[in-house]
């Protein structure tokens, strides 16, 4: 198997999430710009030009290339498991020299920047086993802006889910324009606290559009969007009429005494590339 073949697979991947927003982000940005009038539809203009500019220069679409986060599916018949973290490891480091990515990895203490996008527990990498003998990696580049916003609320459970819904409508207006809107919100509800911000940030992997199968969290998710948007707060925090482009939500089974509800946000940039390497090494990004 050849590794370092595999470990440009991974830099691909990372310049394509840098560099190309998915389809259906720029869909969702461009049903925007119709609804929109005055400066919000100035502000979405602006932000899907620079959107083609970032692709046809293959250059990062936000000065922030954001803390590198994967999520990663990994078959159980994979043969070379033990191999994958440093893979992902080198290739960031790679990909900071050759896309070019800010190096945006900084001790808490010392403030010393490493300045190739690692250190203690970064890239931020979250594992899962499946069947099969592929690998599947989802980058999700993760900004600062928008991570700022990421809240974590640890609800009394009598509140029950209108309670939830308060929640998270007054931290996004609360949020206003600082997470460079219009977002893309993501939900955990219940487990424990360190779940919920996982389960939320795990939620925007979901196409923007696609609602939760279940058809009362999807009725939420529907609403939520609506009171958000409703807020007015609108592109960039200049007003309009979109706010956030979608909310997500996922759940866990929680304690009878805690009711915790992570929010994570994505800005407009709602930037995500996946790439699956098979048994024998080969590799496409999708």
């Amino acid at each position: 198997m050849d590794f370092e073949d595999i470990k440009k697979g991974v830099v691909q991947l990372i310049k394509k999430a840098e560099t190309e927003l998915p389809d259906d982000v720029i869909k969702s940005l461009k049903n925007a710009y119709k609804v929109e009038d005055g400066v919000a539809k100035i502000q979405i203009d602006a932000i899907l030009k620079n959107i083609d500019l970032a692709k046809e220069s293959g250059r990062p679409m936000c000065q922030d290339t954001g803390i590198q986060t994967f999520f990663v599916e990994v078959g159980v018949d994979f043969p070379h498991i033990s191999k994958l973290k440093d893979l992902i490891v080198d290739a960031v480091k790679k990909a900071t020299m050759e896309v070019p990515l800010r190096p945006n990895t900084v001790d808490p203490f010392t403030c010393e920047n490493h300045k190739d996008n690692t250190g203690e527990h970064i890239p931020y990498i979250t594992w899962d086993f499946v069947d099969g003998s592929d690998v599947f990696i989802t980058s999700l580049p993760k900004g600062g802006g928008s991570e700022n916003m990421s809240k974590l609320g640890m609800l009394k459970p009598g509140v029950g889910i209108e309670g939830v819904k308060d929640f998270v409508v007054d931290e996004m207006i609360k949020a206003a324009g600082n997470p460079c809107p219009p977002t893309v919100v993501g939900i955990g509800i219940g487990g424990g606290a360190d779940l919920a911000l996982k389960l939320g940030k795990r939620s925007l992997l979901r196409p923007v559009g696609v609602r939760n199968k279940d058809k009362t969290i999807a009725a939420m998710e529907e609403e939520l969007i609506k009171r958000i948007n409703d807020s007015g707060i609108g592109p960039m925090g200049l007003g309009g009429k979109t706010t956030v482009l979608d909310v997500h939500i996922e759940v866990a089974h929680r304690h009878p005494a805690s009711l915790p509800v992570g929010i994570a946000v994505q800005c407009w940039a709602d930037r995500r590339a996946r790439m699956v390497i098979h048994s024998d090494g080969s590799w496409e990004v999708e």
